[in-house]
């Protein structure tokens, strides 16, 4: 963003944070309960961390483009980004780090993390350039109840009924499985499938509008009132379609972007506006955010798939040197995982002091 705003960069750089903390535990069998995503319905804390990246995106589509023509050249830009995002997904998917180097093509999983926020990007930034805010948020709406209809009410060509259960008459994972087949993160679906990156634009859009609120704004009260709207028709959504991150349903939607809002007001109240200085250390990791979230996706997989006898790096390091007789089995989990994280936090003020910022 050409123009900076402090509790952004907090904001992005503490979800990049959270992003390692909850994916590297020292074991997945003993991690505290908040650490972990809803089995499906339901959120956890650790739920909030995904949508809130895209939120961001948003926020920093609008600041970024705000003032861009549109014009070929800014399309050209957008989508070399967005495939750029995609190439570097698909290379942590598909690279092994021992012969022969990369997985079969024909297991390789097509949708995940860095894939969905490429194409969330392209589509988002492309509306934004296109649509005033008021179009933006009749699209944000349109796609947030289209998705309620279809995945609740609209039957299955086979003429089953619909449901929001993880079944295979669930239209998210009926669309996956279909169409992606082997190419998925379990074999009946996948949490960054095919249809539910539809409500995950609505997310980044709902970050674009909360840009636009945050361009001169004054008093954080017009953003607590929307937080609690977000939140207040989220919760009330859930009735009858539950919050659920693994088809990024609609109350899904609402809710983390109300959280979202919530928690960047607070920020923006201390940082923006009473000038207080916390949360330096975030600022540095946002603003190298791809960047370290990449490395680290790609360091832990090395660590995981890399032999040391009968073990491997990350088991071999986390039981000499996490492991001990006076602490639980969570509580020396979850110190390693800190231990990641506060290696990627010294990594971003390192990158911060060089003046390095690498563009994805």
């Amino acid at each position: 963003m050409k123009q900076r705003i402090e509790s952004v960069d907090i904001l992005r750089g503490f979800t990049i944070a959270a992003m390692i903390l909850v994916n590297t535990p020292g074991t997945w069998s003993h991690a505290y309960a908040p650490l972990l995503h809803a089995d499906w319905h339901g959120l956890t804390p650790t739920d909030l961390v995904f949508p809130f990246f895209l939120f961001i995106v948003g926020i920093s589509i609008y600041f970024a483009y705000k003032n861009k023509p549109n014009a070929l050249l800014t399309y050209k830009k957008i989508i070399i980004r967005s495939l750029k995002l995609i190439g570097l997904g698909l290379f942590l998917a598909w690279f092994l780090p021992y012969t022969p180097f990369f997985k079969d093509i024909s297991v390789l999983r097509f949708p995940g993390v860095l894939q969905r926020i490429g194409v969330v990007f392209l589509f988002s930034a492309i509306l934004y350039l296109n649509c005033n805010w008021k179009v933006l948020l009749g699209i944000g709406i349109t796609i947030l109840i289209g998705y309620w209809l279809i995945l609740g009410y609209v039957p299955l060509p086979d003429g089953q009924l619909p449901t929001f259960n993880r079944a295979p008459n669930n239209w998210a994972m009926y669309i996956d499985s279909n169409i992606l087949g082997n190419h998925m993160w379990k074999k009946d679906y996948d949490p960054e499938g095919l249809f539910s990156t539809l409500p995950a634009i609505a997310t980044c859009i709902s970050g674009i509008l909360i840009g636009r609120l945050l361009d001169g704004l004054k008093s954080v009260n017009l953003l607590l009132g929307v937080a609690i709207v977000l939140l207040g028709l989220g919760y009330l959504l859930n009735i009858w379609f539950p919050i659920n991150k693994a088809i990024w349903s609609s109350s899904f939607v609402l809710v983390t972007s109300g959280w979202g809002t919530l928690i960047l007001a607070v920020i923006y109240y201390l940082s923006d506006i009473k000038g207080i200085k916390f949360g330096t250390i975030f600022k540095y990791v946002g603003m190298n955010a791809i960047t370290i979230y990449f490395l680290s996706s790609f360091i832990s997989k090395i660590f995981y798939m890399t032999k040391i006898g009968d073990t491997n790096i990350h088991s071999w390091m986390y039981n000499n040197i996490f492991v001990h007789g006076f602490l639980s089995d969570k509580l020396s989990s979850l110190l390693y995982a800190l231990a990641v994280v506060s290696f990627y936090l010294g990594l971003g003020y390192f990158l911060y002091r060089k003046k390095i910022f690498i563009k994805v």
